[in-house]
């Protein structure tokens, strides 16, 4: 049985890529239309202090749910283990010892 491709949708870990001005955020998508993208994410440049505040058990940074409208998005890819290089969504399970939907709560993912 052929394997199921890999799909962009809600739920979906993902890292954003933005222009005007340039940003890269990495979350989750909890809405996608044409007439844009809500993530449940950060900047991808902190999300190796928010993953060290966890494990120390810090008060850290949030994921916080955002809005973009499609015209500032310039890329959407697929948060996945690409040979032997992790995902973001599996160093973070790596390092904090439990998974991000377990970190987040089940029923908060998608709203």
């Amino acid at each position: 049985m052929p394997k199921k491709p890999f799909k962009i949708e809600e739920g979906s870990c993902v890292v954003l890529h933005l222009h005007n001005p340039r940003e890269k955020l990495w979350g989750l998508i909890t809405d996608i239309s044409v007439s844009g993208i809500q993530i449940r994410g950060i900047d991808l440049h902190t999300f190796d202090d928010w993953v060290r505040m966890i494990m120390r058990n810090e008060h850290n940074i949030a994921l916080t749910h955002v809005f973009f409208p499609m015209w500032r998005v310039e890329r959407i890819t697929l948060d996945e283990t690409v040979g032997e290089i992790p995902s973001l969504q599996e160093v973070f399970e790596l390092r904090v010892g439990m998974s991000l939907r377990d970190y987040l709560g089940e029923d908060d993912l998608i709203s």
